[in-house]
């Protein structure tokens, strides 16, 4: 009988957890499941005679979590990416090969000598982003490079959201995965290559409604790009692409509303507040007085009113000279001729201007009265939550507030969407395809976060047992050994792409 050692039961592993157990007899294997909290992991386990639950600190407790590993024939790892480390130097000690779900890090990349002279697997980024984003994406780059095409631009995105049918706050997001994550997201920027170029942005310009992208079957989300897209180009084998983005999606209003969060200091990690015995209200007027909320939200408004105010001044000037032009007897035309935004000269609708102005205010009166309401709801005006945290900063406490006030109720349900949208040209002939994904989840346990992340990781853990994937060193799934197989499984789990390729 073969050991899986699991280390983490949190919100991610729910899913992996149960496929472990429901394939622990067929694959005559037996699960143990390590974590700090032990009543957690043994709930995840139910009433399995072929999962034990066992609770010990990973980074004091050295011989037990060597005699574990030791025991294993192969190690999954689910806990913080700090701790990975000190799990993979026992993996790399003892001979066992290692899963995690998360981006390789300067840690892990410096043991890849030692892991290559081990003859030993370490397969990181195999979860859903990083994870089912490369092998969908491998997948059609490699199909494509095999009838002699190449990619001219590539644009992958993926976000955890929340289902439409459980979308009920300003946010329009609730948590489905590492609240930390969610508060830290973007601190180190962006580059990526777009139109030939390179592109930096800092952590102030990434959150901006403005980059839209259409979903099929859902509508329009906006995306912000990830922190190093390039040092995936060699990767995947692309570089010759003109423009290589990696994005995370979020609803438009999210990410207006995040800015507004940034632009409040409200992501400082700097220790700076006394929280015992204070509300979720006293703290964030003691960080508001501090950071000048009262200036900042009345220069919001008033570039809002002021906006809104100009455009609607115009706007009824165009409907007066309408209606004395009705009164002379005389006709309005309908069109006019103006340039663009490239200086092109084009024919403009005077009703399509009366639209879009009547749109443009209806937005920018919704984005001000978006600014507070956003604010609210995490509750700069909740004098019942108590904080209680100690000495914390402002994203410890906008971290409380964002798991007080958006997490998964029982009944909700998260969402997954993906998007590759990649050009490409065989023969002369330029194309693109769109492959999407949606996957919804089904409570706040099984979530399709849970379901994305940790089925890619039975699969890989079941085929390296089997010995159906005999890779060594260190990867990330970009081989057709890995993705191939996975794929395939994943497909009997619902969690299958859709694609339109259009000729261009």
């Amino acid at each position: 009988m073969k050991t899986i050692l699991l280390f983490g039961a949190g919100k991610s592993a729910t899913v992996l957890i149960d496929y472990l157990i429901e394939n622990a007899i067929t694959e005559n294997w037996k699960l143990v499941i390590v974590d700090a909290d032990l009543e957690t992991a043994k709930s995840k386990i139910g009433p399995s005679q072929r999962a034990t639950a066992v609770s010990f600190d990973i980074k004091t407790d050295l011989n037990e979590r060597a005699t574990r590993i030791n025991e294993a024939d192969i190690v999954i790892s689910l806990l913080p990416p700090v701790l990975h480390i000190e799990v993979a130097k026992d993996c790399l000690r003892f001979g066992k090969n290692l899963l995690t779900a998360s981006y390789v890090d300067d840690d892990i990349r410096k043991l890849q000598p030692d892991i290559e002279k081990s003859k030993t697997l370490f397969l990181c980024e195999m979860g859903l982003d990083p994870g089912i984003d490369h092998m969908s994406a491998m997948k059609i780059i490699d199909e494509i490079h095999s009838k002699g095409g190449h990619i001219t631009s590539f644009r992958s995105h993926c976000g955890g959201l929340v289902a439409p049918e459980s979308d009920d706050n300003p946010w329009h997001y609730k948590i489905s995965w590492n609240p930390r994550n969610i508060i830290m997201a973007g601190k180190s920027g962006a580059h990526y290559k777009e139109n030939g170029e390179e592109q930096r942005l800092t952590h102030e310009e990434l959150f901006t409604p403005d980059r839209m992208v259409e979903i099929p079957e859902l509508g329009t989300l906006s995306w912000y790009p990830n922190r190093d897209s390039l040092s995936y180009t060699s990767l995947y084998g692309l570089q010759e692409a003109k423009t290589f983005i990696r994005t995370t999606l979020r609803h438009p209003d999210f990410m207006y509303g995040w800015k507004n969060v940034i632009d409040l200091k409200l992501t400082d990690e700097t220790k700076q507040y006394e929280t015992g015995g204070k509300t979720l209200y006293q703290c964030f007027k003691e960080h508001m007085d501090k950071n000048g909320f009262g200036e900042w939200l009345n220069q919001k408004l008033t570039e809002r009113f002021a906006e809104t105010k100009g455009m609607l001044e115009s706007l009824m000037k165009l409907v007066e000279a309408e209606n004395e032009a009705d009164k002379e007897g005389e006709e309005m035309p309908h069109s006019f001729m103006a340039a663009d935004e490239q200086g092109n000269i084009q024919e403009v609708e005077i009703d399509d201007i009366k639209s879009k102005a009547a749109a443009y205010v209806a937005h920018k009166m919704h984005q001000a009265n978006l600014t507070l309401k956003q604010l609210f709801f995490l509750g700069l005006d909740d004098q019942d939550t108590m904080v209680n945290k100690g000495f914390c900063s402002p994203a410890d406490i906008l971290q409380f507030a964002v798991e007080k006030k958006l997490s998964l109720r029982p009944y909700d349900k998260d969402m997954i969407v993906m998007l590759h949208e990649i050009g490409y040209e065989i023969k002369g002939q330029q194309s693109a395809i769109r492959s999407s994904l949606i996957v919804k989840g089904e409570n706040n346990l099984r979530t399709a976060m849970a379901k994305t992340v940790g089925l890619p990781l039975g699969i890989a853990a079941k085929l390296i047992l089997n010995g159906k994937i005999k890779l060594s060193g260190l990867h990330i799934p970009t081989h057709k050994e890995v993705y191939l197989p996975v794929l395939k499984e994943l497909e009997q789990h619902h969690i299958k792409f859709n694609e339109v390729i259009t000729p261009v």
